[in-house]
């Protein structure tokens, strides 16, 4: 019998999109379960330390959007094929991940003039820093971050774009012309293009 999933989140792409990217490129139907942002303080005790995504397999619930895509990746293998790939695979995921806290950390910032503070830098230098490399990363690999092929970490940066473009309010790939090629290969995937086609409309 195939395994029963369910993905629990807000109505947005975000953390969630990863994990909605695997279980379609894996073909596994899933039960996408979107609640609107007013039910969250009846849900977040419900949750595995109170936060999403979560992904329910069979009814094991399990937390922690990185760890989950990590174990949707085994499942597709769409993972390296020895101890040093996974690491290879890891180190960049781990790397998208940081840039994507140091955007957050701006954008979620409720001060008006400490968020403003953080623009220049993050605009004129963090993110130049990270993107310069992982582009270099994306032309040595062939159009993909790690292991000179389809990983779960082009996952991660397909599936997180609009989401960063959103918390940044701009086009972050536009000077960086191998990462968009990482982009592309995942879009142009069947089941992916399939899932965006027919996913609920959400800006990020």
């Amino acid at each position: 019998m195939a395994p029963q999933y369910k993905v629990t989140y807000f109505p947005v792409k975000a953390l969630g999109e990863p994990i909605r990217f695997l279980l379609s490129y894996g073909k596994f139907e899933f039960e996408d379960y979107r609640f609107d942002r007013e039910n969250w303080p009846q849900i977040k005790p419900k949750m595995p330390f109170g936060q999403v995504p979560v992904l329910e397999v069979n009814g094991k619930v399990a937390h922690q959007s990185i760890a989950i895509c990590r174990y949707l990746a085994k499942q597709v293998k769409l993972i390296g094929a020895n101890d040093w790939e996974d690491l290879e695979i890891d180190s960049v995921v781990d790397t998208l991940n940081d840039l994507r806290q140091k955007i957050a950390l701006y954008n979620y910032e409720s001060d008006p003039s400490i968020k403003e503070s953080r623009k220049g830098p993050l605009l004129k230098e963090t993110i130049p820093y990270y993107l310069e490399r992982l582009d270099a990363i994306a032309k040595q690999n062939n159009g993909h971050l790690a292991c000179g092929k389809l990983t779960w970490a082009d996952i991660i940066l397909a599936a997180w774009l609009d989401y960063l473009n959103y918390m940044i309010s701009g086009n972050l790939l536009e000077k960086y012309a191998n990462l968009q090629s990482v982009v592309n290969n995942v879009l142009s995937i069947p089941q992916i293009k399939a899932w965006i086609e027919k996913r609920p409309h959400s800006e990020m």
